[in-house]
């Protein structure tokens, strides 16, 4: 018999400020210098994925495409490579949403997986375009470290909304 990390527990609905927070939290530690070194996960990215999948009505494109622009200015990188990833990640990611939430958190990092890789290999493509050398190898290791990231990033991330396993005679739910 295989073990299910699935919860059964309701969800509380998660509040904008939370939302909100962890995205700026993110984009703090993309800020940070140890973000260009190889095998770091894009944390904008990662996070970004998350709220997409869970809560594709309130975080889409137009957050991702602010983030990214954040990104594009923080990094002095090309105007719009950032913000070009995240968008076509936040749709297929919302677009998939669905169907990634039918499957346990190890299978939903293998689902996620191609997406945070899209990121970053549309990022080097626009940096090779505009005549950058390839970073190496190590720069793809990203996505992988984020999606073995994306179980302990699910725990934290849905923390604030788990409801007390307790029971009170005096709630009606």
């Amino acid at each position: 018999m295989q073990p299910t990390f699935t919860s059964s527990r309701i969800l509380l609905p998660v509040r904008p400020w939370f939302i909100g927070l962890t995205l700026v939290l993110a984009l703090l530690l993309n800020f940070m210098p140890t973000a260009h070194w190889p095998a770091m996960p894009d944390w904008v990215a990662l996070v970004l994925c998350f709220w997409s999948v869970r809560e594709f009505r309130k975080v889409g494109m137009g957050w991702s495409f602010i983030l990214g622009l954040a990104m594009d200015v923080a990094d002095g990188s090309l105007m719009g490579q950032h913000a070009l990833a995240y968008v076509l990640m936040s749709y297929g990611a919302s677009s998939l949403s669905r169907r990634i939430l039918w499957f346990p958190l190890v299978q939903q990092a293998l689902q996620v997986f191609p997406l945070l890789l899209m990121v970053q290999v549309i990022q080097l493509g626009a940096r090779m375009l505009t005549g950058a050398a390839f970073p190496g190898f190590g720069y793809l290791l990203g996505p992988f470290v984020a999606a073995l990231l994306w179980l302990p990033a699910t725990y934290l991330l849905l923390l604030p909304q788990y409801q007390p396993v307790e029971r009170d005679a005096n709630r009606p739910i």
